[in-house]
């Protein structure tokens, strides 16, 4: 029987979120509804923007991301995850504050890409300018070459794939953002990628492995596979 609880600290985005709690359900070995995990969500979408308070022209979230810890704290979550990348680089101090952990998608990826795709050697990313700048995957990732966007096809094509006035932020899951998205991945193909990490759950809404020529993986499909059928878990 499932009983533990599994926490979601989401709203970082809304969809993102409901997304992430679909990959939970889909990775349950379920045949009733009695047999699914009960899953607890806060989805604060009033958490300040993460990319702009790394870039230093935003607030600072991690009071509202702890805020939203601790809501799943007393609600008693055995384990919980954040379904946005880019908050990552402020998983560690949020950790402190609570007692039950919260699952790092990027050490989960890279235990994922050790295990399934050992002789890989360049994996290219499609994230926010936010989380790139933070360094997080060329920390996690420092045995293998990152490659990341030309600038212009940060700025022109990820970046307004997700925060365009046609982007995946305003609800565009087709369209613009889906073509913006696979040229940037051809882009990462040409320089030599032979996996590409979809390093930001907007993504993961538009761009479909079967859209790419090489494997695209989701970290929070990584991450619902993890929290489903693990039972010890690594604090941040």
């Amino acid at each position: 029987m499932n009983d533990k609880i599994i926490g979601i600290l989401g709203g970082m985005g809304p969809e993102a979120t409901a997304e992430c709690y679909m990959k939970i359900i889909r990775a349950t070995n379920a045949s009733k509804d009695q047999e699914h995990y009960r899953v607890i969500i806060d989805s604060n979408a009033k958490i300040p923007d993460r990319t702009e308070a790394i870039s230093g022209k935003g607030e600072n979230p991690v009071p509202e991301m702890v805020h939203a810890a601790k809501n799943l704290e007393k609600l008693e979550v055995d384990v919980a995850c954040i379904p946005c990348m880019t908050a990552h680089y402020f998983i560690e101090e949020v950790q402190k504050f609570v007692s039950f952990p919260l699952l790092n998608a990027f050490l989960e990826l890279k235990k994922f890409i050790q295990e399934h795709y050992p002789a890989a050697h360049k994996i290219g990313v499609l994230a926010t300018t936010g989380t790139l700048e933070t360094g997080l995957f060329k920390k996690y990732f420092d045995h293998l070459e990152v490659i990341n966007p030309t600038p212009y096809t940060q700025n022109e094509k990820v970046m307004r794939a997700i925060y365009g006035e046609n982007g995946i932020k305003s609800g565009n899951t087709d369209g613009e953002p889906l073509q913006l998205l696979k040229e940037a991945s051809q882009e990462l193909f040409d320089n030599g990628a032979e996996l590409i990490i979809s390093g930001c759950t907007e993504i993961g809404l538009v761009l479909k492995p079967y859209h790419l020529p090489v494997p695209l993986i989701d970290p929070m499909e990584v991450v619902a596979n993890v929290v489903v059928k693990e039972t010890v878990y690594q604090k941040s």
